[in-house]
């Protein structure tokens, strides 16, 4: 059982904190440290989930302003048993909690050997996943949790892929400039908006019901079989190609697959003329891993009545509606686009309160109860799907392959430019041992600080895996694929 001096933890040089017990005695807590988020107005903690944070064993610290985006003053973090700190703090915390993945100028700040928890969003970023390694931490990118029972508390997509439907459909009737419900009155009859909703997953499937309770007309598609009798059960109406290849078109983890050129043209076909129908159109279609699959031309939309709304929540990875614009709301024919980034934070109170909670699920996995100290099990299932890098590596067998073919490449390249630099009698000598991994690390870090680095670039390519998750052998979770938007299909 332990107490904090004066209420806050105390801080302890560059290590940690000073936790005084009750009989008198003192430990030293693993820091855990909650920055202020840049361009995110969410953050990874709330005053509830500092609390038992600080429970597990951890002295936590929350960067000044991190959460008032969220409507989270610091005094309620301090109030839960947190230290406000400032930036700088990063550079002794043992735990990091994030929204986003870290800058290439955050991560030069982290300890070597940290755990960063965050939604690192590592598809199409190669050049972040390295910089992650390189730095040295074990970096957890919290998309990829599994969809097993035991982790449904820690599903980010989810949790946040739910509220992006929900304000959707604000979005969407804060731009249609008509009522959604049907309205009887002295005056005349107000007809209901029909909404459509494409790509029925958790965003999807809150889109439906709330639109529904705003009194509109609603239909949905989707090519999983599965989805049909949900949406059926939130009082719309399905729509969709029901062949051979849609039977099948779900994957072992409840994604959508991404179908034929033959398919995608009968559904368009199906649904060109249903769109031309209707007011509002909800796209979240994504493909774990791929581009957004365009679902809507503009010779679909062209057809729909002056005024109408399409909201793209694919939009951040190239969205499903042609014409649309990643963070901007565009007029096309009459027809509102909105293209907004980042959907989930446009309600970040609500959006921080569940993602602190996923985050403090998952970090209650890796903590040892006894020592109160963080103990990564590899083998454990979440930890298989979930951790990216490790020990100055890319671990994740979606990942670490690509990583080793970039690192030939670097290290042809390098020398190279080195033998520009130097001098000419440099030029003639013998080449001394690991010259690839000097020169890599010399632009990194000045002075003492690239020798360490040295070494662990040069051991990248050619060391033995360590004891985290075997690229040789993903569990099926490993395999599970992430989206980085927070719609999805």
């Amino acid at each position: 059982m332990q107490a904090v001096r004066a209420g806050i933890p105390q801080p302890l040089g560059t290590t940690g904190f000073v936790v005084f017990n009750l009989l008198g005695g003192e430990s030293l807590a693993q820091t855990l440290f909650i920055p202020k988020e840049i361009d995110e107005p969410r953050v990874g903690g709330s005053p509830e989930t500092v609390k038992k944070l600080t429970a597990l064993g951890f002295a936590v610290v929350v960067e000044a302003g991190a959460g008032v985006a969220s409507r989270i003053p610091d005094g309620e973090f301090v109030a839960a048993g947190a230290a406000i700190g400032k930036a700088g703090d990063t550079a002794r915390a043992d735990v990091v909690l994030k929204v986003r993945r870290p800058s290439s100028a955050e991560l030069k700040a982290y300890k070597k050997g940290a755990v960063v928890i965050a939604m690192l969003d590592p598809y199409g970023n190669d050049a972040a996943v390295k910089a992650l390694a390189d730095a040295g931490v074990t970096a957890f990118t919290m998309e990829f949790m599994p969809r097993i029972t035991r982790a449904q508390v820690m599903d980010v997509l989810s949790s946040q892929a739910n509220l992006a439907g929900y304000q959707a459909v604000i979005d969407a009737a804060s731009e249609y400039d008509r009522a959604l419900p049907m309205m009887m009155t002295a005056a005349g009859t107000v007809p209901a908006a029909k909404v459509f909703i494409m790509g029925v997953g958790v965003a999807g499937l809150q889109a439906i019901a709330t639109a529904r309770r705003l009194g509109a007309v609603v239909t949905a598609t989707d090519v999983r079989p599965a989805v049909k009798e949900q949406v059926a059960s939130l009082g719309a109406k399905f729509l969709a190609v029901e062949d051979e290849e849609f039977k099948a078109a779900e994957t072992a983890g409840g994604y959508a697959k991404e179908m034929s050129k033959e398919y995608q043209a009968k559904q368009a076909a199906l649904v060109a003329d249903h769109i031309a129908k209707q007011d509002i159109v909800i796209t979240t279609a994504l493909i774990p891993g791929r581009p957004a699959p365009r679902l809507v031309t503009r010779a679909m939309y062209a057809r729909m009545r002056p005024g109408s709304v399409l909201i793209d929540l694919a939009v951040e990875r190239g969205g499903n509606v042609e014409g649309a614009v990643a963070g901007k709301i565009t007029e096309v024919d009459g027809v509102k686009i909105v293209g907004h980034l980042n959907v989930a934070g446009r309600i970040a109170a609500t959006a921080s309160q569940l993602y602190a909670k996923n985050l403090l699920a998952f970090v209650e996995t890796l903590v040892d109860k006894d020592a109160k100290t963080i103990k990564i099990d590899f083998d454990d299932e979440l930890v298989k799907a979930t951790v990216l890098t490790h020990g100055g590596k890319v671990v994740h067998p979606n990942f670490a392959s690509a990583a080793a073919a970039s690192a030939p490449a670097a290290s042809a390249a390098k020398p190279a430019a080195g033998k520009k630099a130097a001098p000419a009698k440099a030029a003639a000598a013998k080449p001394v041992k690991a010259p690839v991994a000097k020169a890599a690390t010399a632009k990194a870090a000045p002075g003492k600080a690239a020798a360490p680095k040295a070494k662990t670039a040069a051991k990248t390519a050619a060391a033995k895996p360590v004891a985290a998750p075997s690229p040789a052998a993903p569990s099926p979770a490993a395999k599970t694929a992430a989206k980085s938007t927070e719609g999805e299909a």
